[in-house]
């Protein structure tokens, strides 16, 4: 049985957040004097109104929070995010447009990426730092990031962090979840503080640097300038990029263990780490040696260009230093790989997750073996530890629901007259949360504005389930979720 008054409380305290995340940007307006400052005071005296009424209608909740409860909460928590995120938007008028300003918003919550804005170096400095704060705060979760800063408002925390968290097997670093949350964020904060400060050492602006720091890290893509990171033309600041985006991909526990625990073998030894690594190193040499052949680019350039692409779209961060949609067609089957895969589970990136598909490979494997000697039980071993059969059969399970989504959705939007290219990326870079796709009308330097609506829409459905891993939203349609 759900618990409404329960859900109101939580989505109200939630809608109190986003208030203050607004309040934040309403500081950067007022810093700059910009015509941003109205629609940022009206967006934030809606925001609290609608806070304190689900607060009320959730008074005298008790804290006790059913599985059930737990999924219904994280899918409206970042729908009713994204609901509230429109308001600066639209009432400026910078986008009034209620599907592109959803758009937009959902795009930057799911840390996406895809822009419906054909040229944001008009917008104001307050907006601009809104576009990239969505995207720092939905890195590593809405819900995950309340569990950090107010561990006493849910009655079963675990729940939630289990339908918010990404990939198959869930870790944490202390018993209390409220703890292993604050840790991470730690982490997620010490990385933002130092990719901040090397942009800023090799010349960036305060504002820009602070900007591409949180959207690098959150592994989301938005960028202050129309040309991406290619606007700054500098190889130095692209390859700090590289090395942000690469190790937001890894897994934040790791990364917390490594940076407090000093234990490098964890990190090291780690099979799906090992895995992430070994494809971004063949997918790089493959595209550097192409753009050497077919492109003429020089050595360092080729490797610097490849390896951009190739971790910004396996860490699904969409961030560019070059148009992909010019280099040769067989890059884009890597790329699109890439955007399949996704990186680490526990990271902030998206996609299937490197972990799932070493799965996939070990399953594979063992499925020859097991041809070759019918009575023996092999185990399915990742690293040290045994996948039991019930996970075995959730993969393929999520695998299956993951392809027939992807199927259904590319097809019909190729039945509705966008071409197959686009239609197949479109819906792979959605369900991934990459951001960029690889056609020739929406490519990787293209607006997604160019879109129908009713696309736009398909696309904010994919990519709210892309971020919430397909099942915890799709579980909420099932008959047997509504009944007692």
């Amino acid at each position: 049985m759900l618990n409404p008054k329960l859900i109101y409380k939580i989505l109200g305290s939630l809608l109190c957040i986003e208030s203050i995340f607004m309040a934040l940007c309403l500081l950067i307006s007022i810093g700059y004097g910009e015509d941003d400052i109205l629609s940022f005071t009206i967006s934030i005296f809606i925001t609290v109104i609608a806070a304190f009424i689900m607060r009320y209608l959730g008074r005298h909740a008790n804290n006790s929070l059913s599985r059930k409860d737990a999924f219904l909460v994280v899918t409206l928590a970042w729908s009713v995010f994204s609901l509230f995120g429109t308001l600066p938007y639209m009432i400026g008028g910078y986008i009034p447009n209620f599907t592109n300003a959803y758009f937009e918003t959902i795009s930057g919550f799911t840390t996406t990426g895809a822009t419906i804005l054909d040229d944001v170096e008009h917008l104001p400095h307050g907006i601009l730092f809104w576009r990239s704060f969505t995207q720092w705060i939905g890195g590593l979760g809405i819900v995950f990031f309340t569990i950090a800063i107010l561990p006493s408002l849910v009655g079963g925390s675990m729940k939630v962090f289990s339908a918010e968290s990404t990939g198959p097997i869930k870790t944490k670093l202390h018993p209390r979840l409220s703890t292993s949350a604050q840790s991470i964020w730690v982490i997620f904060l010490m990385l933002t503080i130092l990719c901040q400060l090397s942009f800023k050492a090799l010349g960036m602006d305060w504002f820009d640097s602070i900007n591409y720091a949180m959207t690098t890290i959150a592994t989301g893509g938005f960028a202050t300038h129309n040309d991406s990171i290619e606007f700054l033309r500098s190889p130095a600041m692209e390859y700090v990029s590289t090395f942000f985006c690469f190790i937001s991909g890894v897994n934040f526990i790791l990364l917390y263990r490594f940076a407090f625990n000093r234990d490098v073998k964890s990190l090291v030894n780690n099979s799906e780490v090992k895995f992430y690594v070994g494809v971004i190193a063949v997918f790089t040499a493959f595209i550097m040696l192409l753009l050497m052949h077919s492109n003429g680019y020089d050595t360092e350039r080729a490797f610097r260009c490849a390896v951009y692409q190739v971790v910004s779209f396996i860490t699904t961060t969409g961030l560019f230093n070059d148009d992909a949609a010019q280099w040769p067609h067989v890059t884009w089957v890597i790329l699109a790989i890439c955007m399949f895969m996704g990186g680490c589970a526990g990271s902030t990136s998206g996609g299937f997750k490197s972990i799932r598909c070493l799965m996939l490979l070990k399953v594979v494997s063992n499925e020859f073996k097991q041809m070759l000697h019918p009575k023996a039980i092999i185990p399915l071993r990742i690293g040290d530890a045994n996948i039991a059969t019930q996970r075995r059969v959730t993969l393929l399970a999520f695998l299956t629901v993951y392809c027939l989504l992807f199927l259904f959705c590319a097809f019909t939007m190729t039945a509705a007259g966008i071409d197959n290219t686009n239609a197949i990326t479109i819906t792979l870079s959605t369900l991934g949360n990459v951001g960029p796709t690889l056609g020739t009308e929406i490519g990787p330097t293209m607006s997604w504005n160019e879109l129908p609506d009713f696309a736009k829409w398909i696309c904010c459905v994919l990519m709210l389930m892309g971020r919430l891993e397909i099942f915890s939203v799709l579980v909420i349609f099932t008959p047997s979720f509504w009944k007692e």
